[in-house]
């Protein structure tokens, strides 16, 4: 990063140590605590549930500020995940000094950082959520040579009191503007707030959903971020979650990521978009045309894709979301710029047009490298994902896509490039697999593919374990079909899993 970078970056540790946040040191972390006046340092770090749990210190010396920062602190690892059991339990939390921020909530001065755990003997916990992602990139990397780059479309309900001014066109909230839109003022602070912590973001806006139910408007907003190294990707999904949610509870509104509301209005997805890098250069275009390394790891994700939902379609309200004609996929397919699909490819600037200037004759045309900018995206993970689990196991995804010999054949044979909910493409629909329907249909096709997620000791065998009984729980293989379009059993099933995720 340039000085200029450094000084107007949002997150005021990097501005003040004017230094990359790879770059901290204790010393940096030290030195920004004393000069203004923090009080106090959160560790952070995400539970079994998905969630980031916090443990305060308040500085009340030098030397303790010291021991913390280096010797991190124990906590019980068989409450934090089900899969660590209770007879060896402890586990270290140590701070990782990039990701550090100052808590935009607290009336008391407080830097935040996220923590690595470690275990009893001092090495990285090879089952924690961090550890998970950060094996599956390494294995991506020793197979392909490249590095594995993710970023997310964190779609989210924001709920309040409805005063009838200004009603918006039910389930027409797409990039709306205020006063249609009554959301975007706290969108706003939330995507300053994710800056502050680090988030690379791309942009924010109103998406398609919004209706009304029992004197309650209920407004579907997007925040999506830029793609970074895929354990940042993450880490930022994670931090704009918990900035979402208290920024919310600050302001007196109610927030959900849940995958469905109601029956016949749209759902919250997360969509991972993901680019492979090489040298600083994205590996997906290839004279403008989709690459065949980007075939290739579409194929992997194509094959996996039954399993994926174990990682990214965590309870139950997941599946009801995933029906036709709601802009969730059904069925494993890719296509370019198709909503309708599994995988899609989107509009990556590929053209070499200068539409900067043909917009602006005053700019001088220019040949502008937007190679950058293209990604491919899958489209069925949901708020209630495991971001870890979920990015680690796309990652695993697109690197048995180069382990495969019929790699670009299978590409050619789940290609789509037209609705394939439309009554005309009913015969190219039959010869497509689906979507798991329920929990514990996943459940099983994490069994029947474990195999793929734990070689190269990517997953640990417990955690695949503590994945499938986690779902099968939920005892909801018919549930879909028993519920149907009861908007009653519907709004009770949100309400249990309201907060997911």
């Amino acid at each position: 990063m340039t000085n200029m970078h450094l000084t107007l970056n949002a997150n005021p540790v990097v501005a003040f140590l004017k230094k990359n946040p790879e770059e901290f040191t204790k010393e940096d972390i030290i030195r920004f605590i004393t000069d203004n006046g923090i009080r106090m340092v959160n560790f952070m770090y995400p539970g079994g549930d998905g969630k980031l749990k916090t443990l305060n210190f308040v500085i009340t010396d030098g030397a303790y500020l010291d021991t913390i920062l280096t010797c991190g602190e124990r906590v019980d690892g068989s409450s934090l995940f089900s899969f660590v059991e209770a007879g060896s339990s402890d586990l270290y939390v140590i701070p990782r000094y990039a990701t550090a921020f100052v808590d935009p909530f607290t009336e008391i001065p407080t830097l935040c950082m996220l923590c690595s755990f470690f275990d009893k003997d001092g090495a990285l916990l090879a089952s924690a959520p961090e550890q998970t992602l950060a094996k599956a990139c390494r294995s991506f990397t020793k197979v392909t040579g490249m590095e594995f780059h993710a970023m997310g479309e964190l779609e989210y309900y924001v709920i309040f009191n409805d005063d009838g001014r200004f009603p918006a066109i039910d389930q027409h909230g797409y990039h709306e503007s205020a006063p249609y839109a009554k959301a975007n003022e706290f969108r706003a602070k939330c995507m300053l707030y994710i800056a502050q912590a680090g988030g690379k973001i791309k942009y924010g806006h109103s998406e398609v959903g919004n209706f009304v139910l029992d004197g309650k408007v209920y407004e579907q907003n997007e925040i999506e971020f830029l793609p970074v190294r895929a354990e940042q990707a993450a880490d930022q999904l994670m931090l704009a979650k918990w900035v979402i949610r208290n920024l919310a509870y600050q302001m007196g509104l109610e927030v959900t990521f849940a995958p469905k509301i109601t029956a016949g209005k749209a759902g919250s997805g997360l969509h991972i978009h993901m680019r492979m890098m090489r040298d600083g250069h994205n590996c997906m275009l290839e004279n403008g045309q989709l690459s065949e390394d980007a075939r290739r790891m579409i194929a992997g994700m194509m094959m996996l894709a039954p399993s994926i939902t174990a990682f990214g379609n965590k309870n139950p309200m997941s599946y009801f979301r995933l029906v036709p004609h709601q802009e969730a996929p059904t069925n494993v397919c890719w296509g370019d710029r198709n909503r309708s699909v599994l995988v899609r490819v989107p509009l990556g600037w590929s053209t070499g047009a200068d539409m900067c200037h043909t917009a602006n004759p005053a700019q001088p045309a220019a040949d502008v490298d937007t190679s950058m900018k293209q990604t491919v995206e899958m489209r069925s993970p949901d708020g209630s994902a495991d971001l870890y689990q979920l990015i680690a196991g796309l990652c695993v995804a697109c690197r048995c896509g180069f382990e495969m010999k019929d790699a670009l054949e299978v590409a050619e044979r789940t290609y789509v490039n037209v609705n394939i909910h439309d009554e005309a493409n009913k015969q190219r629909l039959a010869q497509l697999a689906q979507l798991p329907d329920s929990c514990a249909a996943s459940a099983d096709c994490l069994e029947q593919q474990r195999e793929y997620y734990e070689r190269d000791g990517v997953f640990s065998r417990a955690m695949i374990d503590s994945i499938i009984a986690n779902l099968r729980s939920f005892n909801d293989r018919t549930l879909r079909k028993d519920i149907g379009h009861d908007i009653k059993k519907v709004l009770n099933l949100v309400q249990t899993y309201f907060h997911c995720g």
